[in-house]
């Protein structure tokens, strides 16, 4: 559907504060038990638009259980915590992914005698996870699945992980649902290699799938890659990322549009420091390593995220006699990072494992901590550290509002784009169902700042909920609607 009319050119430019505005650190869980994130091959938090979701795995009940927390204010305040799995066996490490309202969570289980990787989801944005409908079971095999990690792009979910069916080493494995977490396709095996083949990370951009992981094939662990051009489908060959007889382990990757973002810790240096390597042509070709830590000390498990040109990094770092998180940034795509590192805690005790993700001109991070003498789970944010354009100028978008709300069979969906650059912005108004299939576009060009109205004819819809999604650059919003028959 087409794009009706623009009413006005009005805009006020603001100035970006170049100064991280990183807050106070907030403890999310409180319980005596350990609570614990993920490693860096996968994310313990994603957000959509203003609502922020983190998963951990903890003991409180006596074994290790899978819990989610969520914040509907981008991370001012945070609801109760929700207990997702209950078996009397372990249940670890934990993956989140967001689509709309549909929420979807992976992780490593040992109810079946021996570890499979289990699935979850919440199709109301986390408020309730279907207490009526038992978990996912997504492997099935005698060998040990592990360590998974999940990225979503509309209705299809991608999952990767560590599996040791072919004769005791590790590979990689591959699973995707194009329904929304309803269904599931049959396993896809990765790599093929006598060697060692650990920690995957995934990452979607559209129908292009990128995977990395570590891999010892070369008599020394490195980085590889692996990517498929439609939607998981088929797959290309390996390409080694890394070169050197020292090793490099536990990468994480993040993707925007063509540019594609991986960091890996690396101890060729004579102690570990954080590496990252781009693609500006979807995984064709590759940069040359850069590296990110510069200090005697062993820094480690770093996490990626990306929007737009602004690339966010997190990791560990043991600079400071003890495990502290740190964060950099590039604001031109990976090309410089001219941001000194930002030490995000100060305690005396641990700070490990941490996760970052972007929403807006939010940037969120979570991680694990020892100060209050057990390992609770804490977060983060700086609400301006996603600047939306290396020009320093940000953008406030005008909510976006439809109507009639609830409708039938039409509405109008009106949103603003009162801050511009100077240039046309990209915008995508799409709507997708209450399993986050997308059912319709109804823009998907570049426009000029203004305020734009378009219109959904439903009459061939079936009634219910729906969520509508405007995308602008790096901004995104999300809201429901529903549709009377």
């Amino acid at each position: 559907m087409k794009t009706l009319f623009v009413l006005t050119f009005n805009f006020t430019l603001l100035t970006f504060n170049l100064f991280a505005q990183w807050e106070t650190d907030v403890r999310l869980t409180n319980d005596p038990a350990i609570s614990a994130t993920s490693l860096n091959n996968a994310w313990c938090i994603a957000a959509d638009g203003n609502i922020v979701h983190v998963v951990w795995y903890e003991q409180r009940d006596g074994n290790r259980e899978i819990y989610y927390k969520r914040s509907k204010d981008g991370g001012v305040n945070w609801g109760a915590d929700s207990r997702l799995t209950n078996d009397p066996a372990a249940s670890f490490l934990p993956s989140v992914a967001v689509s709309a309202q549909v929420v979807h969570v992976v992780w490593f289980d040992d109810r079946d005698g021996n570890q499979e990787i289990y699935y979850k989801r919440s199709t109301d944005g986390g408020i309730s996870w279907g207490a009526d409908v038992a978990d996912t079971r997504l492997t099935n095999n005698s060998a040990p699945s592990s360590f998974p990690s999940v990225s979503v792009s509309g209705s299809v979910v991608h999952v990767v992980w560590m599996d040791d069916r072919d004769g005791g080493n590790p590979e990689i494995y591959y699973k995707r649902s194009t329904d929304g977490g309803e269904s599931w396709e049959a396993d896809t095996r990765l790599t093929n290699d006598p060697a060692v083949s650990e920690f995957p990370s995934v990452s979607v951009s559209g129908q292009v799938v990128h995977v990395v992981w570590d891999d010892n094939r070369d008599g020394n662990f490195e980085i590889y890659y692996k990517r498929s051009t439609d939607g998981g489908v088929s797959w290309s060959e390996d390409t080694r990322l890394t070169n050197y007889s020292a090793h490099s382990y536990s990468p994480s990757v993040s993707v925007s549009g063509l540019a594609v973002h991986v960091v890996w810790y690396d101890f060729r240096d004579g102690n570990f420091e954080i590496y990252y390597k781009r693609s500006t042509d979807g995984g064709v070709s590759w940069s040359e390593d850069t590296r990110l830590t510069n200090y005697s000390f062993t820094s480690a498990s770093p996490s990626v995220s990306v929007s737009g040109q602004v690339v966010h990094v997190v990791w560990q770092d043991g600079r400071d006699d003890n495990w502290e998180i740190y964060y950099k940034r590039s604001d031109d795509g990976g090309v410089s990072w001219g941001i000194a590192d930002t030490r995000l805690t100060n305690n005396s005790a641990e700070s490990q494992l941490p996760s970052v993700a972007v929403s807006g001109s939010i940037v969120h991070v979570v991680w694990m901590d020892k100060r209050d003498d057990d390992w609770e789970i804490y977060y983060k944010r700086d609400p301006t550290g996603n600047p939306s354009d290396r020009s320093g100028i940000t953008r406030q978008f005008t909510s976006t509002k439809n109507y009639p709300n609830p409708f039938n069979p039409t509405t109008k969906i009106q949103f603003s784009i009162p801050v511009g650059t100077g240039r046309d912005l990209s915008v995508h108004l799409k709507v997708f169902d209450v399993l986050g299939r997308e059912v319709a576009t109804l823009v998907n060009e570049q426009l000029k700042p203004g305020t734009y109205e378009a219109e959904w004819n439903a009459s061939n819809y079936a009634g219910g909920i729906y969520f509508y999604r405007l995308v602008v650059d790096d901004y995104t919003e999300t809201n429901k609607m529903v549709l009377i028959k």
